[in-house]
């Protein structure tokens, strides 16, 4: 392809970013990034408060997260944050001893030790090619990608095994005799707004929480930034020869021989665009969201595809609660990541260990596609609104025995975050070939798409997965 073609890339977070420093690093530097808020990093958000970063997004990598390190090179910063520890309570703020190896727990731990043992052995063997970053190929049975390694080698194969991966995680462990595994991967799944296992593919749990990432998270081998998850793509933002333009606001884009944008009111020809923005179309029930359709002449097939998208309703909150209430370190409430307890707060994060007045973040998810519900009875039954869950997490505050500070009768919360969330397809759909399909119509009417639903909606596959759009396609 041309080096000096024009692409425009839409959006300014982790996919958007790396694609630009992908593409210059392969020679093409005619692009230009549109962000449409006041700053790059998307859900990697990393408010200050008293001279602090604190995170209502992304918390946290692990040292396999190799395309972040990419991105930490070519930036100049390194993962240089506090350390992380994490505890466990019970929704009534006593401890929970569940992973203690206390003697009543010993045969349950060994249990759980052994099947935890079994699923890396059948990971790596019954399905080779599982880790891939993206989906092409999966619901046919087979992989191609780069290898999740330090060289990530590219690598392709036929394994039929790989269909299952299109089951809901819980069936899928069931399947493969290793049901207690849910225990261990629930807690960086679906406390980090991922959904729940009944619902959710195996494969963008597998693609996320591969064997080794998981042993990682296990072992709290954790990387933080000490400016927050964000300072990464600040720092990579600055270093790109073509920063991203913020407050762009994209009103049209129409495709033809050439891609017509037109951004503040102003046309601009392109020849390609890269979209790393939610392609889901229709209305959206999110603050920072649109529809895909609201701005770009989506074809039928793309309506088709992108009509199948959902999102999870995945809400933060930071808040300052009394200097005497901190707890002693971040801590998951395991019993609340149920769908039975939707509404309810599964994880409280604290950044800085023995600091009293630092923001307290809680996280919420508000919707679940219940057993034998179709897609579309799902789409169409309301969810948890959001005023009705955060009086759901106040409550919880209390009974955890950190309720906010109060300052003049009212709560002491300084900051809400309601993300457009974790966009994925469903196992009907995914089995049926979605992302095959998807894949089909990367380069049609000059137009490529990358982001969270192309892999997984974490900061490394989004990246590793803008690597591997540039690597096939420029």
């Amino acid at each position: 392809m041309d080096k000096n073609i024009r692409i425009a890339i839409i959006g300014g977070g982790p996919a958007g970013l790396s694609a630009g420093m992908y593409l210059e690093q392969k020679g093409y530097e005619n692009y230009v990034i549109y962000e449409k808020t006041d700053h790059v990093g998307g859900k990697c958000h990393s408010p200050s408060w008293q001279g602090k970063r604190y995170e209502m997004g992304a918390i946290m990598g692990v040292p396999s997260y190799y395309a972040v390190h990419d991105v930490e090179l070519f930036a100049g910063v390194t993962h240089d944050g506090p350390k992380l520890h994490r505890t466990y309570r019970l929704p009534n703020g006593k401890v929970d001893h569940r992973f203690d190896k206390k003697l009543w727990n010993i045969p349950h731990l060994l249990k759980l030790k052994k099947q935890i043992k079994k699923f890396g052995e059948i990971l790596e063997t019954k399905y080779k090619g599982y880790d891939i970053c993206g989906h092409r190929g999966v619901s046919e049975g087979r992989y191609e990608g780069f290898a999740v390694t330090p060289g990530r080698e590219p690598v392709s194969g036929v394994n039929p095994n790989l269909k299952d991966l299109a089951l809901p995680f819980k069936k899928f462990v069931e399947l493969n005799g290793v049901p207690l595994v849910q225990e261990i991967w629930v807690q960086p799944f679906t406390s980090f707004g991922y959904g729940y296992f009944d619902e959710i593919p195996a494969a963008y749990v597998l693609k996320y929480l591969d064997f080794q990432t998981m042993m990682n998270f296990v072992n709290v081998n954790l990387w933080t930034w000490k400016e927050g998850t964000q300072s990464i793509y600040e720092a990579c933002n600055a270093k790109l020869k073509h920063p991203a333009i913020l407050n762009a606001a994209i009103s049209k884009i129409v495709r033809g021989k050439k891609v017509e944008i037109t951004v503040n009111g102003k046309k601009e020809e392109f020849d390609k665009v890269i979209i790393t923005t939610p392609l889901q179309v229709g209305t959206i029930n999110n603050p920072v969201a649109q529809g895909l359709d609201s701005y770009l002449d989506v074809n039928e097939e793309e309506r088709e595809l992108f009509s199948k998208i959902d999102y999870e309703r995945y809400d933060t909150m930071a808040y300052i609660t009394n200097p005497e209430a901190y707890p002693e370190a971040s801590f998951y409430v395991v019993d609340n990541m149920t769908p039975e307890t939707l509404g309810h707060g599964m994880v409280f994060y604290m950044r800085w260990g023995n600091e009293p007045e630092q923001p307290l973040v809680s996280y919420v998810l508000r919707k679940h596609k219940d057993a034998g519900e179709s897609v579309e009875q799902y789409k169409a039954r309301p969810e948890l609104g959001y005023e009705e869950t955060k009086q759901i997490v106040l409550a919880d505050l209390q009974k955890l025995g950190i309720p906010p500070k109060k300052e003049a009768g009212k709560d002491k919360i300084i900051y809400e975050f309601q993300a457009y969330y974790f966009p994925h397809v469903f196992s009907e759909d995914y089995a049926n070939g979605w992302y095959e399909k998807v894949e089909a119509m990367q380069g049609k009417n000059n137009t490529y798409y990358a982001g969270e639903i192309m892999s997984f909606g974490d900061m490394d596959e989004t990246i590793e997965y803008s690597r591997d759009l540039i690597n096939r396609f420029f």
